[in-house]
Order: structure tokens, then C-alpha cells, then sequence
């Protein structure tokens, strides 16, 4: 019943075009604007260019994008009685919360596939196939904490108004965390410490392998394991927000 019922979430969000449109083809007109025409998406990065290096950005984008509006979209249809009435199925309510995992992870998949489709057939290039194919598993397998914080924005604001803005604070968070363009000085060191920076520089360490891209100044660089640390303390943060809001919603029934 959950593949059943996977399939059917899948379906149903593929049918939404506004959000569709924006999901998945806003990232990728982003590339082009920001990357691709760029007169400097030529230079070299240690796994590739710095087209690849945006393109790889704007579909962790795309990604977090996508699964912060359908796990804050499964916290409303909880809170409205949609999750309790399926919880009551066969299907039970592990069952519900690994299909909404599930369509959101598969749903970020189409805008990474996508910005790297349009990477591919304009100047975006990489070293090696196996840097390609990590770096999009990566953008994929990141957008996870952000599952985490659409969650505790659908059981906080409880609507589809107010999930519409939380998945609009995506831009703040994205400027904050050097998605969109090199953030240099005190705003590069800020930024290290946003929910945002973590996740989108491990999608990009197959192209940089650490190498920060700054507005000027001293090369910089990001260890690996300070960008895990950052992903999976935000994860963590998240995370406790969601379940403290879930059991507050339930207590005040």
C-alpha cells in the first residue's frame, strides 16, 4: 500500500504545474543567468569549471525547493487529519511518513536532473563521469535536511499560506549560505554558519574538492568534515524543532 500510495503522491505533485514550473525549471534559468552566459563560467575549478560549480548550486536549490514544500505540505494534511485517516490504514503511520520521504526525494530528483541536462548541453564540465554522477546523487541525498524543515514549518504555521512563505525564505537562506554568488570577508565567514552552506558545499565538493569561490581575496578552503558537521547539526536542529511542534500540536487536542 505505501509503493501504492507513493506512486499516487508522485503522480499528484507531477500534475501541480505552477509549483512544478517553479521547482523545476526556476534553478535551471537560474544557471543560465548566473552561469552559463557568464564570461568567467570558463575558469578552472580542481574537478571542473565554474559553470559546473553554479550548476551544481542552483540544483541543490531545485532540490531543497522541492522537498521543503511537500514534507511541510505532509505536516498540514497531518495536522488537518488527512495523515491520521491513512494512519489508520494498512499502511500505518510509519508507513505515511516514509512515502512522503520517499516522493520528496524522488520529486528533487527532476529539478537536478534537469540543471545538470542543461549543464551538460551548454558549458558546465567536470574532470570525470564518476564526478557528475556523485556530485547529482549528492544534490539529491543533501535536500534531506531541509525535509526536516519544511516539516517543522507545516506543524509551526499550520497552512498553506504560511508554508508558501517558508519555502520563500529558501532565497534568504540560499543568499546567506553562498549558493547564489561568492560571498567574501565577515559575510563568508557568517555564512559557514547558515543552514544552507553545509549541504550546498557538499554537493560541490566533486567540483571543488574544498576550494571556497570568494569576491576577491585569499583562496580559501572548507574541509569535508566541517561541511558534514554543518549539515548534520542543522539536520539536528531542524529535526528537534519538528518533533517539539509536533508534540505541542498534539497536546493542545
Amino acid at each position: 500500500m505505501s509503493l501504492t500510495y507513493t506512486a499516487h503522491d508522485v503522480r499528484r505533485n507531477l500534475r501541480s504545474i505552477p509549483n512544478l514550473v517553479f521547482v523545476a525549471l526556476l534553478p535551471a534559468v537560474l544557471f543560465i543567468l548566473f552561469g552559463a552566459v557568464q564570461g568567467w563560467s570558463d575558469a578552472r575549478l580542481p574537478g571542473g569549471n565554474v559553470s559546473a560549480y553554479v550548476m551544481v548550486s542552483m540544483a541543490v536549490y531545485g532540490a531543497v525547493t522541492a522537498t521543503t514544500a511537500i514534507s511541510a505540505g505532509a505536516a498540514v494534511e497531518r495536522l488537518q487529519g488527512w495523515g491520521r485517516q491513512l494512519a489508520l490504514t494498512p499502511m500505518g503511520t510509519g508507513g505515511y511518513a516514509a512515502t512522503k520521504v520517499a516522493v520528496a526525494l524522488l520529486i528533487a530528483v527532476l529539478p537536478v536532473v534537469i540543471v545538470f541536462l542543461v549543464g551538460a548541453f551548454t558549458n558546465a564540465s567536470m574532470d570525470d563521469l564518476w564526478r557528475w554522477a556523485l556530485a547529482a546523487v549528492l544534490c539529491v541525498v543533501v535536500s534531506v535536511v531541509f525535509a526536516f524543515y519544511g516539516l517543522a514549518a507545516g506543524l509551526i504555521f499550520r497552512s498553506d499560506t504560511a508554508v508558501g512563505a517558508a519555502s520563500g525564505a529558501l532565497v534568504v537562506f540560499a543568499f546567506f549560505g553562498n549558493v547564489f554568488m561568492p560571498l567574501s570577508g565577515g559575510m563568508l565567514t557568517v555564512a559557514r554558519f547558515t543552514p544552507m552552506y553545509g549541504i550546498v558545499g557538499i554537493a560541490r565538493y566533486p567540483v571543488t574538492e574544498g576550494e571556497v569561490a570568494t569576491m576577491g581575496g585569499a583562496p580559501q578552503t572548507d574541509s569535508l568534515l566541517w561541511l558534514v558537521v554543518n549539515a548534520v547539526a542543522w539536520a539536528a536542529v531542524f529535526g528537534v524543532i519538528a518533533l517539539l511542534a509536533a508534540r505541542s500540536s498534539t497536546g493542545r487536542r
